[in-house]
């Protein structure tokens, strides 16, 4: 498997946050956690902005994509807006978490919960070549439950 260096982080005050972590070794994104200073209580409907006490330097060509964890939507109805959301490569901020709450029950953001994953990756720009036509396919423009 490739990897890469990434220069990250750790935000003052949050030392004591784990860093991003896969959680097995064939694992495609990393845990993130969160970094709130006491615990935070987002009711049913409501959505918070999660601290992660981090801040990441992706080389120049990757982008970090930021997903919610397939458990917490399970069980808890959990799950982030703006999904997934990108950090770009020229991004030098703290990475934070738009966290939803869809579920029935309070849910209780604690200091260094698994709250979210990263996933690196390459990406690509785009040099657009307009053209009167496009090329067919057996498909065409069928959308939206055509197939």
């Amino acid at each position: 498997m490739e990897k890469i260096k990434v220069c990250i982080q750790r935000l003052a005050g949050n030392e004591d946050i784990p860093l991003p972590q896969y959680m097995t070794n064939q694992s495609a994104g990393m845990d993130i956690f969160a970094a709130v200073p006491e615990e935070e209580i987002i009711l049913p409907g409501q959505r918070s902005k999660v601290p992660t006490g981090i801040a990441v330097a992706l080389p120049e060509g990757y982008e970090a994509q930021i997903r919610p964890r397939s458990g917490l939507a399970l069980n808890n109805g959990v799950t982030l807006l703006n999904s997934p959301g990108t950090i770009d490569a020229d991004y030098r901020g703290e990475i934070a978490l738009i966290v939803i709450n869809h579920g029935e029950e309070t849910f209780v953001v604690k200091r260094g919960m698994r709250l979210a994953q990263m996933v690196v990756q390459k990406i690509f720009q785009v040099d657009w070549v307009e053209t009167a036509e496009l090329n067919n396919t057996s498909r065409g423009s069928g959308g939206f439950g055509h197939t």
